[in-house]
């Protein structure tokens, strides 16, 4: 068998829903493609994402403050589209790509390299969704 097709058995199918939720959930927050691209080949800390290394390194729009941009990954751990990464010592303060997270940005790389923007429905849908934790 070909590492191809290897891949292709390995291949995690999503619901249609999820996608979206995920999508949404990464056109609404203040993350560029960089970051995800980056998280596809090594975990990424979270001190290279806060402050003002997060814009050095093109992973963010602007600075964030590190507590918020915790919080925003973790929404993203939520939804499904990151994990954060362990070591032998137990979890530490980076994150790398889900398969989810993989296909997401598979898909935004594939539309120009960036994320659409997000329309004001796009936020408040997020918006409900993390405030009420729904499944939409």
């Amino acid at each position: 068998m070909t590492p191809a097709q290897t891949s292709e058995l390995n291949s995690v199918a999503y619901s249609d829903r999820a996608i979206t939720r995920a999508n949404r959930a990464l056109r609404c927050l203040p993350f560029r493609l960089p970051l995800f691209a980056t998280m596809r080949d090594t975990s990424v800390s979270l001190a290279a994402i806060a402050g003002s290394e997060g814009i050095q390194n093109q992973y963010t729009e602007r600075s964030l403050p590190e507590l918020l941009a915790e919080n925003d990954l973790t929404w993203l751990i939520q939804v499904g589209v990151l994990r954060r990464e362990v070591d032998g010592q137990g979890i530490t303060d980076s994150f790398r790509l889900t398969p989810l997270g993989r296909q997401c940005v598979a898909q935004a790389v594939a539309n120009g390299g960036v994320f659409p923007p997000a329309t004001w429905r796009d936020r408040l849908l997020n918006a409900l969704n993390r405030w009420l934790r729904l499944p939409l």
